[in-house]
């Protein structure tokens, strides 16, 4: 069902995020009732719910949003680049070479006896969007012959992938077990250990370039048209798709450096909005930035709720609900 008006269903959205926010602030192994959250936010509530609401959930609530709305859009540009409906950023591997980026500058920076401060905070996206950017172009050289077809760049997407876990693992074999342990569940997915510096990280790429990719939507609707037509409207088109393929990379890389590896996010949140407000990426980058932050916050939701106390990382609950619908896209889908 398609959408006209557009207004509506992002007020929907909103609204289902706001509900979806309040009831993930109030539930968990320590729940907090609807009128203790009112009195916790209003400065009167005791102290375990003041510490529980503003250190603990708020900040997660926030990464979850901001994390989920990034991947949303990461993935509607990489579909849109590459027309390929497959793409996402944890199945091309930039997930993996984000990760290994990030940690790499963690381990180097402890050696060096720095500290986790907000300043280390503020440049690990960086170290991040680095890391995916080398991992894209890797991609994108090894798959090229003669152009890249949809199939040939979600194999070489998945070798790449597999490569740099395969970096990854014989660098952590060097680690002690806690930090061993601690890496594998970060780079799964899990936004457990949120707190407001990663949240004051995260915030700047997204508040920049979501609305960068909203100007840019006329772009990639031309390249739609293919590169013959979209040069006849005055399209660059190579030069075009750096600056988007950079965009996604560094929203990727942004989360990544929050919230760890989340797979599939980014393949199925634009598919959903693409179902509700068609191809038109003025409607459709909006959409999938406010889907992609609804389907991270119940994930996490689910995450911290299924087996309480006990936490499972909430990039397993993306993977279970995204992996049984990217195989169908990929039987589906013309070579």
């Amino acid at each position: 069902m398609i959408f006209k008006n557009i207004h509506y269903l992002i007020l929907a959205l909103i609204v289902m995020i706001v509900m979806m926010g309040l009831l993930s602030l109030a539930t968990g192994h320590l729940a907090i009732s609807p009128s203790e959250l009112v009195e916790t936010a209003l400065g009167e509530g005791s102290r375990r719910n003041e510490l529980l609401l503003f250190e603990f959930r708020l900040p997660r609530l926030f990464i979850a949003i901001l994390a989920g709305a990034a991947l949303g859009v990461a993935g509607t540009l990489l579909q849109g680049i590459t027309q390929n409906e497959l793409a996402d950023p944890g199945i091309l591997g930039i997930n993996a070479g984000a990760g290994l980026s990030v940690v790499f500058y963690l381990t180097y920076s402890s050696r060096r006896g720095a500290v986790s401060t907000l300043g280390q905070m503020m440049t690990l996206p960086i170290a991040a969007f680095l890391g995916g950017l080398l991992a894209a172009c890797c991609i994108y050289i090894v798959a090229w012959k003669n152009g890249v077809t949809p199939i040939r760049l979600i194999l070489v997407g998945v070798g790449v992938n597999a490569g740099f876990g395969a970096v990854l693992t014989l660098f952590q074999l060097r680690m002690n077990q806690s930090e061993f342990n601690q890496v594998t569940v970060w780079l799964s997915g899990s936004i457990w250990n949120a707190h407001w510096s990663a949240v004051i990280s995260l915030l700047p790429w997204v508040l920049i370039l979501i609305p960068l990719s909203l100007y840019k939507s006329r772009t990639l609707n031309l390249l739609q048209l293919g590169d013959e037509m979209a040069l006849g409207l005055g399209v660059n088109t190579e030069r075009e798709r750096i600056k988007l393929v950079a965009i996604a990379v560094a929203l990727t890389g942004a989360s990544v450096s929050v919230a760890g590896g989340i797979s599939f996010l980014g393949l199925g949140a634009p598919h959903i909005a693409r179902k509700l407000v068609g191809n038109k990426h003025q409607r459709l980058v909006p959409t999938a930035a406010c889907i992609g932050a609804l389907i991270l916050l119940i994930s996490d939701m689910i995450a911290r709720n299924l087996f309480a106390p006990s936490e499972l990382p909430v990039g397993l609950i993306v993977a279970f609900l995204g992996a049984p619908y990217f195989v169908y896209l990929l039987i589906t889908t013309e070579a």
